[in-house]
């Protein structure tokens, strides 16, 4: 039986995750009051939650799509057919092939949309905030979470994606890479079908507003404090912060 993991309490965003197709995944985060986390509440779980924590320590899918146009090019999406059409794009996964876009889909997801190379890339860790590419993927955060990377010596981030588009435009999710990966944009995974990582989080925790830079575990606190000689004041202290 598939099992929904709730390993992020409320303390800023909760989250939980599902081991499934996507569509049963997406499904049950729903039933169970959930949405599909965006790659802006992923970049700010992650700094929320540390390098060591699971969610950054596995990738998982996001709301956002990558949109292969026949004479147009390659596009990161905001505006998702995947997540319009769960069922319909997971079964084409199921049966080998890409989940083909209306004319009418096409447009709405180019509406909000910024537009990719033609080949992979990769992006300045330190350029996130002022990357159309980044700023779309990770909006008010983008920045903040380019320094998060920094600081873990993370450079650069890669973009990977389809080499041959064919002729006909489709979609495909996005996957948020691993940090052991550089935290990667995968928009070449053709496996919405498998039991892969699908998270999401509360309604109400929006990512409207960036995080501040300095956020600090409790462990590192009391590390800090035991270090410095004032051990004895780390309980009060937590209390205060909690």
């Amino acid at each position: 039986m598939v099992q929904l993991i709730k390993d992020i309490q409320p303390r800023g965003i909760a989250s939980a995750y599902v081991v499934a197709p996507f569509d049963k995944g997406k499904e049950l985060l729903e039933a169970n009051g959930y949405q599909i986390i965006s790659g802006e509440e992923n970049a700010r779980l992650r700094i929320q939650e540390g390098k060591d924590d699971y969610v950054s320590k596995n990738g998982n899918w996001t709301k956002e799509d990558f949109l292969y146009v026949p004479k147009k090019g390659k596009f990161f999406t905001k505006n998702s057919p995947i997540m319009a059409n769960p069922a319909e794009a997971t079964q084409a996964h199921r049966e080998g092939r890409e989940f083909y876009l209306t004319p009418e889909q096409v447009e709405w997801a180019l509406s909000n949309s910024v537009k990719l190379k033609n080949e992979d890339f990769s992006i300045s860790t330190k350029e996130f905030g002022s990357n159309a590419i980044t700023v779309c993927a990770f909006g008010n955060s983008a920045q903040i979470y380019g320094d998060f990377l920094d600081n873990l010596g993370i450079k650069e981030m890669p973009v990977v994606m389809v080499d041959n588009i064919g002729d006909k435009p489709f979609v495909r999710k996005n996957w948020l890479g691993l940090l052991d990966y550089r935290s990667r944009l995968y928009g070449n995974y053709r496996f919405l079908n498998f039991d892969y990582w699908v998270r999401g989080v509360r309604e109400d925790a929006s990512a409207s507003e960036p995080m501040q830079k300095n956020l600090y575990s409790q462990s590192q606190i009391s590390k800090a404090l035991n270090e410095l000689g004032f051990s004895g004041l780390e309980s009060g202290l937590l209390r205060k912060l909690s």
